[in-house]
């Protein structure tokens, strides 16, 4: 009997999660012809990067924000055109959802809704709208797979546990530290955009490797851990370890502890969900054990990098404490990419805002995207001063 095709849909296709889930695809469909097919795409405006991804896969719908765009693509009449995001989850098995910002955000609720695979590489939908997507995660048949190498080692290590509720010790996030690791506070007084964006193991876009450089991009998958997996905060540690080929780690209460290694590789975790519960046939990260060399660890400075703790707070603060952290963070980096606000002040920022935190509860994305612009207002306020 020949197995059914897995149906993708792929939210956001032209990014970078986008493209290397095409690649993933590509290279499993040529060791295994027909395993994947892509039923539908979307884009924001990139039209004719989507209509050559379109060409190239047989995909029947393309979804495109941008009107514009949107017209030039349905003129071609090459392809079925749409502007509503949610409309390539219907025919597909698993829905990619690498749209990077709110925009993803209905795209996750609405795969949950309606009981599929979502493979998660937008960080707004558990950080900010932790709240609203979480109750959509009992649907039958809805099921979140990170898409992210982090998440991605410990939903894999957390599939060695038969009761993970009872077992579970501690779950183990690894960083790399950044490009500043090891620096003190003094040092970093006046570094440059061009220092912060020097990540010394991933390729990364400005705002994520500013993240990394503070440590808010590590505190941001604290929360997204909690999220994840309903661990409690005090079991959720951080350990820096700059070779970044262990991912993550999760210790169980016998003293165990199982770790997913790889070379760096977004292929991975992207290949891990589209095969779910399966693996692909086709090996990414592979390591050569011989040329490894060592791996090490130390504890994170936390007194350098406050955003880690920030993080920490806002998430056993919740409500939509993470969301007003998330939109802080974004005006604080942009400002220091703009030149506007010192390396060491993002972190003062984002504690200054969370000070006036309402204290507030969401219940829909609207309340989410409220909380963002309410949060970002704020910190305009902040950042003024």
């Amino acid at each position: 009997m020949t197995q059914r095709p897995v149906r993708v849909a792929i939210a956001g296709s032209t990014g970078s999660i986008g493209t290397q889930t095409f690649e993933v695809i590509r290279a499993e469909n040529k060791r295994h012809p027909g395993s994947y097919v892509v039923t539908g795409i979307s884009v924001g405006r990139s039209g004719d990067a989507a209509l050559a991804q379109a060409a190239e896969f047989d995909i029947p719908l393309i979804v495109v924000d941008d009107a514009d765009a949107r017209s030039e693509v349905a003129a071609t009449g090459r392809v079925c055109v749409d502007a509503d995001p949610t409309a390539l989850i219907d025919d597909a098995d698993v829905v990619i959802n690498g749209v990077v910002g709110f925009a993803g955000l209905l795209v996750t609720t609405e795969t949950l809704r309606s009981g599929k695979r979502l493979g998660l590489a937008n960080k707004e939908s558990l950080i900010a709208a932790g709240p609203v997507v979480q109750p959509l995660r009992s649907t039958p048949g809805a099921e979140i797979v990170p898409v992210d190498s982090e998440h991605c080692a410990l939903h894999q290590c957390l599939r060695s546990s038969f009761d993970a509720g009872r077992e579970v010790a501690r779950l183990i996030l690894t960083a790399s530290g950044g490009p500043f690791r090891g620096r003190s506070e003094a040092d970093l007084a006046e570094v440059s955009v061009e220092n912060a964006l020097q990540h010394p193991t991933w390729k990364m876009g400005p705002k994520i490797t500013v993240d990394s450089s503070t440590l808010m991009n590590k505190g941001l998958e604290v929360i997204e851990a909690h999220e994840l997996y309903g661990t409690p905060y005090d079991q959720i540690d951080v350990v820096v370890h700059p070779q970044s080929v262990i991912h993550s780690m999760v210790e169980y209460t016998d003293g165990s502890t199982i770790a997913q290694l790889s070379m760096p590789t977004m292929k991975l975790p992207i290949g891990y969900a589209l095969a779910y519960p399966n693996r692909l046939a086709t090996p990414f990260g592979t390591i050569d054990w011989a040329t490894l060399g060592s791996l090490d660890f130390e504890a994170p400075d936390r007194a350098t990098f406050r955003c880690l703790d920030l993080a920490y707070a806002a998430g056993r603060r919740g409500g939509t404490a993470p969301a007003w952290l998330s939109a802080a963070n974004e005006a604080a980096v942009e400002a220091f990419l703009l030149g506007n606000l010192r390396w060491n002040q993002i972190a003062e920022v984002c504690e200054a805002v969370l000070e006036r935190h309402d204290g507030g509860t969401p219940h829909t994305v609207e309340d989410v995207i409220q909380a963002d612009q309410d949060a970002r207002r704020i910190a305009e306020e902040v950042l003024q001063r």
